[in-house]
């Protein structure tokens, strides 16, 4: 009888599986908008020589290039052009990430394994009749590494493009460092050409306050440990009403500031591993006992910080600076270990 029930309430687990991988299989899939947008079919071709896109084929011819098509972006209707470019005549936005010579390299090696370079890069007029190019800066490098002449891009006459093209540049996965300099270098850069802007003009082209405010930390410090203050600055940093450039040098302050609490926060760790504790989170567990507003749980469309941002440094620091090294558990670094970020 034990037995038989055994196998009964087996049964009843296989059958009730197939359901459940049914129920995550609905989960997963992703519905359709309610109504369509955009371009139909018909309404995106648009001639090489249409006047929207004529000054910018002129600009694509004479930087030696060609153009292959033209077409209407099918979101927005934009008008785009398919060329080819001189390699040489396209170069990175100047506030782009840094180069990674491996990812290069190795992209390089895929191509040359596929036979074919078929994706195009994203690109914008320059500076000296030139183009830069937001999206792309990987395969720019693996088309020299490969000795291409030219290169396939799809030209935008949007000029501010080149601001707005961080949050689709997949091509190579951003970490928070990557992140967060190029959106301070877009800082600086359209604080020159556009000195009296906002900063909370920009803020869809910087995503997040608190990468400005990191940007600069790892201009600076490039192995600073970013992800374990970035919940903390995610709470208190918001975008000021300031222009740019005042807006930066306050910024600055609070980069110095950060600096200052993570110069007590690796004295308090070097204390830590003294008494014997070895935890690669031991950063990261001493940054959360300090943080001011780690309880912090904003309700439901509440955008208001919990205190101002210098505040909230402020009492870190101090926090920092009275951390009383006794009190810390093993069993709490295991309890980190458990909800720690990425390095970032």
């Amino acid at each position: 009888m034990a037995a038989r029930r055994t196998r009964k309430g087996s049964d009843q687990k296989q059958a009730r599986r197939p359901a459940a991988r049914r129920a995550a299989s609905a989960r997963k899939r992703i519905a359709p908008a309610r109504e369509d947008r955009g371009l139909g079919a018909g309404d995106v071709a648009l001639a090489p020589d249409a006047p929207e896109v004529a000054a910018l084929a002129e600009a694509v011819r004479g930087a030696g290039g060609a153009v292959l098509a033209a077409y209407r972006e099918p979101l927005s209707g934009r008008a785009l052009l398919l060329a080819s470019l001189p390699r040489d005549a396209v170069e990175p936005t100047p506030f782009q990430r840094d180069l990674s010579p491996t990812h290069a390299k190795k992209l390089a090696q895929k191509i040359e394994e596929a036979g074919a370079y078929l994706d195009p890069i994203i690109a914008v007029r320059g500076a000296e009749g030139g183009f830069w190019t937001p999206n792309g800066r990987h395969r720019l490098a693996a088309a020299k590494v490969l000795g291409l002449r030219v290169i396939t891009a799809l030209v935008s006459p949007d000029e501010e493009l080149a601001f707005r093209i961080l949050a689709l540049n997949t091509e190579k996965a951003h970490n928070l460092r990557d992140r967060a300099l190029e959106v301070v270098r877009m800082a600086r850069a359209l604080a020159k050409q556009s000195p009296r802007a906002r900063e909370g003009e920009y803020a869809a082209h910087f995503e997040s306050a608190e990468l400005l405010s990191l940007g600069i930390v790892y201009e600076q410090e490039g192995r600073f440990a970013g992800a374990a203050y970035a919940p903390f600055l995610r709470k208190l940093d918001r975008f000021g009403d300031e222009p740019l450039p005042a807006a930066l040098r306050r910024r600055e302050g609070l980069a110095a500031r950060l600096l200052s609490i993570d110069r007590e926060v690796k004295r308090i760790v070097a204390g830590l591993e003294k008494r014997g504790f070895k935890s690669p989170y031991l950063r990261t567990y001493v940054v959360a006992r300090i943080n001011p507003v780690r309880f912090h749980r904003a309700k439901k469309g509440d955008t208001k910080p919990p205190m101002p941002v210098q505040e909230g440094l402020t009492r870190m620091l101090g926090a920092a600076k009275s951390f009383d090294l006794a009190k810390v558990k093993q069993q709490d670094l295991a309890l980190v270990a458990a909800v720690a970020p990425d390095a970032g």
